[in-house]
């Protein structure tokens, strides 16, 4: 979306309503495509396992009594996580992303939906192509309705009209749209349970970045952000989800794409400005090695469920 349709990131394309939706479209095959080969090729002689790693927000109903709220949050989740998990496990696009595209296609004029289709031979070929889901998970945003003008650039980001709101107590350690709310993890991971008949999970990304640079490198944002967000993956498996790993983003200080190098999701501090880039312990360092070396959280009653 931001390569191919905002142009924010490489390749810089700005290919307004249809860019995005080609992009994943190719991403989707090419998986499959990739699985098969493997599948065919290598995997009763390696035993091995490949999948796809998705990144995704939890979308919470305003009012999580409105039905009209509740659709919104479902939408945002489908136009998110859906628009490649679905074609994976159930064959096609999400039946929601399928109408709202192709209903704002009509709308603007054209003959046919932005969103491509996929066939009757693709949509067998891609279905069940994942030994496993990748999830890369940052945030929560509370979502409710919000119906775009008829009139408008077409665009991904109205076409699945909804708004994105947050609470403004949620803590905000990292840069301005990564808050920290741990339990919309617990509710993403139920969520793929349900959705995509409890598939194995290995969390690929969860992390945050900080805002302040502390020359101590005293990261205790980082911290809370682990302990919250790692508890609620706990949960999540005492629920029944199927999560076997899970992945800190990330191990070093690294280049972030168009933030260049100065947002700083590392346990380890990288100092870019020397030549040999030496790196420092975070605290987040000692606090993570403590979890590993107990397999969980170290004490106990540290966190209750």
């Amino acid at each position: 979306e931001k390569g191919y349709e905002t142009g924010e990131h490489a390749p810089g394309l700005k290919l307004g309503g249809c860019g995005a939706y080609k992009a994943a479209h190719h991403i989707i095959k090419t998986h499959a495509k990739v699985w098969h080969s493997y599948n065919n090729t290598w995997r009763s002689e390696q035993q091995g396992m490949v999948g796809i790693s998705l990144t995704s927000a939890w979308g919470e109903p305003v009012d999580p009594h409105s039905r009209t709220d509740r659709d919104a949050a479902e939408r945002y989740i489908q136009f998110h996580l859906g628009w490649f998990a679905n074609p994976i496990y159930k064959g096609d696009y999400p039946e929601v992303m399928k109408n709202y595209v192709g209903k704002k296609s009509a709308q603007q004029g054209l003959g046919t939906s932005r969103l491509p289709t996929f066939s009757v031979q693709e949509k067998a070929y891609i279905k069940g192509t994942s030994d496993f889901l990748g999830i890369g998970h940052f945030t929560t945003r509370y979502v409710l309705q919000k119906s775009f003008p008829f009139l408008q650039v077409p665009s991904y980001h109205t076409d699945s009209d909804l708004a994105e709101l947050v609470d403004p107590k949620w803590p905000a350690p990292g840069p301005k749209w990564l808050y920290s709310v741990p339990w919309g993890f617990r509710r993403l991971l139920n969520f793929i349970k349900t959705q995509y008949g409890n598939p194995l999970i290995y969390v690929t990304e969860n992390g945050v970045s900080e805002k302040v640079q502390c020359t101590q490198l005293c990261d205790e944002c980082r911290i809370e952000y682990l302990k919250g967000y790692i508890n609620e993956i706990l949960k999540a498996l005492n629920d029944g989800v199927n999560v076997r790993g899970y992945t800190a983003w990330s191990l070093l200080d690294k280049f972030e794409w168009n933030k260049g190098f100065s947002e700083r999701f590392g346990f380890y501090h990288v100092d870019f400005k020397n030549k040999n880039k030496p790196r420092y312990p975070k605290a987040s360092v000692d606090y993570y090695r403590k979890i590993i070396s107990a397999n969980g959280f170290p004490n106990s009653r540290e966190v209750m469920s």
